[in-house]
């Protein structure tokens, strides 16, 4: 009867986890699960060759057990010389007295670029003669962000240009047949396949090829050591912020079919407050910028890896700075030792909004949706937002520390430092983006209908860099390695929860039309930080 009476608690005990383990990933899933994914998942499960893997999987949503293990950050290459960070040092010194300053040179075409670029117009040749290239803004970089990456991060900013270069592409989870080369100026061509396009590695990605960690494309050190030097944000204890002042002007909900409105304001007849222009007036000469104590961008902050820039005008004098920033792998975290999360290709943002020049607001791309924040809640360097880059997943935080989400008691958590510091304006690839001249469903899904790719014109180089490619812009797939199946000796499921995940899409699909600062539907607006944020 002893051994009933256990048998039975014991068997309850199961039956609840087993319930809490089903309920609960559906429970902390914001999207509706449609049919179609449902069966996807059963299919997937369907993937293990072991059938009590696939009823373990099933009914206690706990898939793969027999595959885990620990999944370091470095992993000991045999065919690796070891190099320590000193002889890095010195050979991104030597690497950058050597190669030029900007992603579009090199040394086969240095000479040919410049008799090319005198012939280079406003009109290149037919297809392209309603290109009309544009300047970039001064004002844009001069509020240009600057990056704190991780001190001890392991996979650094990313060539996109490189990383296709290791790519194959797989149509439904099967290898292309194709002797195409495929580059930054033909991936669009890939958007005619019918079916989920993917960029697959050529390399198993826990072999960790160099070109996964980019270490040749870390910063270097800031010569201060990080320390203070800027503009401190102001903070809160959490509360309800009673000093979201009224702002002048409708600046955070604009597009060009939502136009700006000034907000009456009755101390405005009474009080006029006369701030400075960081642009230029009519008729008037440049005034001199007088930069406060602070980082002054220079080469302590370039890397060899190109952000990209893209200005987006959303009318009314609002101009929304997009800067993306690209690596070739994305490190999950761990929870109680195990590690969730991890796919190939990785893409995050923070966007700048401009009101006539004047920067008054951000988002960062911060984990389940990202943030929005006024201009004077961040950090600044001078006139530049300081961003933290978190370890591995490089989600963006306008903090360092401990960044909890999702997963109560800090289970589950970003990891931001005052690490090297990234200077995106020293090296980019520009553009500006007319959202208008794409149709809104091209932005969310393929039209497989499409018989030939077609500039749509709607991305256009700055004048900056009149040759840079666009057709990556509108490849529809995704960046890395779809999720791998259950057969996989590397994928494993806890709760929910994958070991690999799919690569993530480009930047067309960050939703750039938005009127809103936010990607995500819900959008507010923080004017304190909260050094205290709980993962609620």
């Amino acid at each position: 009867m002893y051994w009933l009476r256990r048998g039975a608690i014991l068997l309850t005990v199961l039956l609840a986890a087993s319930f809490i383990a089903w309920c609960v990933p559906r429970a902390l899933n914001p999207s509706k699960v449609s049919p179609e994914k449902r069966a996807r998942d059963s299919l997937w499960i369907n993937s293990s060759p072991y059938f009590w893997d696939r009823q373990v999987c099933r009914w206690m949503s706990i898939c793969g057990l027999h595959h885990l293990r620990r999944d370091p950050a470095a992993r000991p290459n045999p065919n690796a010389v070891s190099i320590d960070d000193d002889l890095w040092g010195e050979l991104r010194r030597r690497a950058d007295s050597n190669q030029p300053r900007s992603w579009e040179e090199s040394d086969a075409s240095e000479a040919s670029g410049r008799a090319a670029s005198r012939r280079v117009g406003l009109k290149r040749n037919p297809r392209e003669r309603r290109r009309i290239l544009k300047d970039i803004p001064d004002y844009v970089l001069e509020h240009a962000p600057l990056v704190h990456l991780y001190s001890g991060e392991q996979f650094w900013p990313s060539d996109m240009r490189e990383h296709v270069e290791h790519m194959k592409v797989t149509v439904d989870n099967v290898f292309l047949n194709t002797t195409d080369q495929w580059t930054l100026d033909n991936l669009q061509r890939l958007n005619q396949r019918e079916g989920t396009v993917v960029l697959h590695s050529n390399d198993d990605v826990e072999s960790r090829p160099e070109w996964l960690h980019s270490h040749y494309n870390k910063p270097n050190p800031f010569p201060d050591g990080g320390g203070d030097g800027g503009k401190e944000p102001p903070t809160s204890n959490g509360d309800s912020d009673p000093d979201a002042r009224r702002e002048p002007t409708t600046w955070f909900d604009v597009d060009k079919d939502r136009h700006l409105h000034r907000i009456a304001d009755p101390r405005s007849r009474y009080l006029r407050h006369q701030r400075p222009r960081s642009v230029d007036q009519p008729g008037q000469p440049r005034q001199p910028r007088i930069s406060p104590r602070g980082h002054k961008p220079d080469a302590n902050g370039y890397s060899q890896a190109p952000a990209v820039l893209i200005l987006v005008d959303k009318g009314s004098g609002i101009v929304d700075a997009f800067w993306f920033f690209f690596y070739s792998y994305n490190l999950g975290q761990t929870v109680l030792g195990i590690r969730f999360g991890n796919h190939v290709g990785d893409w995050e943002h923070c966007m700048v909004r401009f009101e006539n020049g004047e920067p008054r607001g951000l988002f960062f791309s911060e984990h389940e949706g990202g943030q929005a924040y006024a201009w004077g809640a961040v950090e600044k360097r001078g006139d530049r937002p300081v961003i933290y880059s978190a370890v591995g997943s490089h989600a963006m935080y306008p903090l360092p520390g401990d960044h909890p989400y999702i997963i109560p008691f800090r289970l589950l958590k970003d990891v931001t430092d005052r690490g090297p510091l990234w200077d995106p304006a020293l090296n980019n690839y520009a553009y500006h983006y007319d959202y208008t001249r794409d149709k809104r469903e091209d932005t969310k899904e393929p039209d497989v209908e499409e018989e030939e790719p077609d500039d749509t014109h709607s991305l256009v180089p700055a004048a900056s860099n009149p040759n840079a490619p666009t057709s990556w812009f509108h490849y529809r797939g995704r960046w890395g390695d779809q999720v791998y199946s259950l057969a996989d000796v590397r994928q494993w499921r806890l709760f929910g929860q994958y070991h690999y995940v799919t690569g993530p899409s480009g930047p067309k699909f960050k939703r750039l039309y938005r009127s809103e600062l936010c990607q995500s539907v819900k959008c507010r607006i923080l004017y304190k930080l909260d050094p205290k944020r709980t993962w609620y």
